[in-house]
């Protein structure tokens, strides 16, 4: 890709996982990707074991809210990767379409997030690799 390739993570609530994954993407990819995330039903909040989980690996999600997902935010990404959203997310033709079942955290203490946290990063570590984009962490 010549361009900023831009990415979007949706999963139901915004609160969990497409958190999780846009903040390992901000961390490993930095200005090197675009990165959204939302949710089909948003949360009132982040998931505060999902924050817990990610700061213990230094990266701080804690300023996030969940966002609606919309058909602007679908359109305007290269990569739309669903984490349990069904059929709530919008198809487009010539977007990258990745489901990635993982896991969902809510209600789940920071020990059960952990290995989530864990799986998302060695998937995002695959994405920078696919999209060619060199991670400088």
């Amino acid at each position: 890709m010549s361009h900023r390739p831009s990415v979007l993570f949706v999963c139901v609530h915004n609160a969990g996982r497409s958190q999780m994954a846009a903040g390992w993407l901000r961390h490993l990819g930095g200005d090197a990707v675009e990165v959204r995330s939302a949710g089909s039903l948003p949360g009132e909040q982040v998931n505060p074991a999902a924050v817990q989980a990610m700061a213990e690996v230094g990266i701080d999600i804690s300023d996030q809210r969940p966002k609606v997902l919309t058909t602007d935010a679908v359109e305007a990404s290269d990569v739309v990767i669903t984490m349990g959203c069904g059929d709530a997310c919008p198809v487009f033709p010539g977007k990258r379409y990745l489901d990635w079942p993982l896991d969902d955290p809510a209600g789940q203490g920071v020990e059960a997030v952990r290995p989530i946290r864990d799986e998302i990063e060695r998937r995002i570590r695959g994405l920078l690799a696919e999209l060619g984009v060199s991670s400088p962490a």
